[in-house]
């Protein structure tokens, strides 16, 4: 959750009136948010002339409470002590247009601009004003990835505007609080050290091609993400406010340009008026921004009070959605259901159920019936998370110490350091990882284990490191997530030898633990029990590899359980497929066991011989 800094007596001055402490927390619990701290008493212990803050935590999907002018406007309004401001959108007679170019489409494909005219900054609107953006940088614009602000004095620059991509080379000028130009090459190196802005240079370092904004003659604004022009910064004399935003999210830059415009247009000297900004794009596609309209939404009388257990009439709601900064109206054709109006800074609000829990806000949460259900249930764990569970006890029992790596690896480590081909059909490969640590979704246990024991191979040997969880697979393309599950256990020993008796005994007492008993093999007469098979693979050594293998007794096969006469077939024809001469028993191979091949230890990093086991706990739920 985000936390926001606010003069305690500015911020009581705009509420129109003084809380104590404990007044304010009970106010904030009661809007949703929390009082984190009151800084009084520390700052009056100091004695260095501060003034004592109040610290909000803010819900992290309420950008509209990002500063002092947003949560102040909130609360007087769920106060009301005041009506929720309307934004309007000004109608000059020559819109301001940037055009942009054809090559921005390589790296920031979006822009937005607004001018706020005749502003009047204090020092502490300017210093909220830029700490608005910092934040909205850092938390919806995933650390200006997404989004970045630019801000500038409109009366030092020259409509109209051209939104670029260039080569780092072609791009010169002043940046911010610098006197000397530098081309944006330079630029790089200059901000590597910098504590505040390196952590923003990887965005654009590595692209053929920079963003940059130019005024009419050529001067520059900004190269957003990183640096805003010298030429063009704003200043407490400030009165014309123009504001650049460019994005790689078409709607994450609506929201922050609403957000920007909202909060400091009751600055300008006609409050909550904006002057919209033409964007023409390379295509001809023209677009005003900021959209500042409503966003209707329909909301049923019923579906609220049936999830808050209130009785409520449609009125009372209407009042309600009111305090929350809402326009709500009863549907004229039907007097159970509501007409809300979203004001442009509520992007949280996506569905019925947020209007319902805004509802459930203003009402008062420690207000609402305490509602129990009509009938109670006792938990218990799934089938699969029991048998997990005891798999993995027994496990522990044994002197082995389970490990917990990730889910996701390198396509090398889930493949080519296990001497396995990928047929392509098996892994979930991700279409864009961050690093190439993390590429695929693991098909096997092995891969971590292994990579645990070389982080530990400090360690007194010998290391027994087991892992009872999940691996994934390609599915059919009829199934819905086009993906499978599947919860295997996996085991590996580290010794000076590879000692493949260790693991063999933990597949033993698994077995037995289980209560599947050991059979001679496929020509035993039991109905049920598991055996070794020697095999070849390669990811173990030659000669010292097995397959696990299960035989069950036959379930009966019910056709009728299948969907049509193809289901039924198809269902008969996958049951006979597993089913030996006889018809009583299935046979299926479950998993493998070996000494690993040196070839594998060597790929992972490993010094000392290893042997393994690894099986799919599934068929024996």
């Amino acid at each position: 959750m985000p936390t926001v800094g606010v003069d305690k007596e500015r911020f009581f001055q705009a509420l129109g009136r003084t809380y104590t402490t404990r007044e304010f927390d009970e106010l904030c619990f009661q809007f949703g948010i929390e009082l984190d701290d009151d800084t009084t008493e520390e700052v009056q212990k100091a004695g260095l002339g501060e003034r004592p803050q109040l610290k909000i935590d803010i819900p992290a999907n309420r950008y509209d409470l990002l500063c002092h002018e947003g949560i102040s406007r909130a609360l007087n309004v769920f106060l009301g002590n005041i009506e929720q401001p309307q934004l309007r959108l000004t109608q000059p007679e020559k819109l301001i247009e940037v055009k942009v170019s054809a090559d921005t489409a390589k790296i920031r494909p979006y822009f937005a601009g607004a001018v706020l005219r005749n502003v009047t900054f204090t020092p502490e609107s300017y210093a909220n004003f830029i700490d608005l953006q910092d934040k909205l940088h850092q938390n919806l614009a995933r650390r200006r990835t997404l989004v970045a602000i630019g801000t500038h004095d409109l009366d030092t620059i020259q409509a109209p505007f051209s939104y670029e991509a260039l080569p780092p080379t072609e791009i010169k000028f002043a940046p911010l609080n610098k006197q000397t130009e530098y081309d944006a090459v330079q630029m790089m190196q200059l901000y590597e050290s910098d504590k505040h802005l390196s952590r923003y240079l990887p965005i654009i370092r590595d692209s053929p091609v920079y963003p940059i904004i130019y005024d009419q003659n050529r001067q520059v604004l900004s190269m957003p993400p990183i640096i805003n022009s010298d030429h063009s910064k704003i200043t407490l004399a400030t009165k014309n406010v123009f504001i650049d935003t460019t994005a790689v999210d078409e709607t994450k830059l609506g929201i922050v340009i609403n957000i920007i415009v909202a909060m400091f247009s009751q600055y300008c000297a006609e409050p909550f008026t904006v002057e919209p900004v033409r964007v023409v794009y390379a295509d001809g596609t023209q677009k005003v921004t900021p959209d500042l309209s409503n966003v209707r939404f329909d909301a049923s009388v019923e579906y609220i009070n049936r999830c808050t257990g209130l009785a409520l009439s449609a009125d009372d709601m209407v009042g309600l959605l009111r305090k929350m900064g809402h326009t709500a109206a009863v549907d004229a054709s039907d007097a159970g259901k509501l007409v809300v109006d979203v004001p442009p800074t509520r992007p949280d609000i996506l569905h019925e159920c947020d209007l319902m829990e805004d509802v459930a806000v203003a009402y008062g949460f420690d207000n609402l019936p305490k509602t129990f259900p009509a009938t109670n249930t006792v938990a218990a764990p799934l089938p699969l998370n029991k048998l997990a569970d005891i798999v993995r006890r027994e496990c522990a029992y044994s002197g082995w110490v389970e490990v917990l790596p990730l889910i996701l690896c390198s396509h090398d480590e889930n493949f080519g350091w296990l001497n396995r081909p990928d047929s392509g059909k098996e892994a979930i490969v991700l279409e864009n990882p961050k690093t190439a640590e993390y590429q695929v979704v693991r098909t096997t246990l092995l891969a971590g284990l292994l990579k645990t024991v070389r982080e530990n191979r400090k360690h007194a040997l010998p290391l027994r490191t087991f892992e009872v969880s999940d691996v994934a697979f390609q599915d059919a393309e009829e199934t819905e997530r086009c993906a499978r599950n599947q919860r295997h256990v996996g085991a590996v020993y580290c010794d000076k030898a590879a000692s493949f008796e260790v693991v063999h005994g933990l597949l033993d007492r698994l077995m037995l633990s289980l209560a599947v008993p050991r059979i001679s093999g496929a020509a035993a007469k039991e109905t049920k029990g598991y055996w070794i098979e020697q095999a070849e693979d390669a990811t173990f050594f030659p000669g010292r590899a097995a397959t696990v293998h299960l035989r069950t007794p036959r379930e009966k096969v019910n056709p009728g359980a299948a969907t049509g006469a193809k289901g039924a077939l198809e269902t008969v024809k996958q049951t006979l497929e597993k089913v030996l001469p006889g018809n009583e028993y299935t046979d299926e191979k479950v998993g493998t066991i070996g000494v690993l091949h040196p070839s594998v230890l060597a790929s992972f990093g490993i010094d000392y011989p290893c042997s393994a086991l690894e099986f799919n706990l599934h068929p024996f739920l």
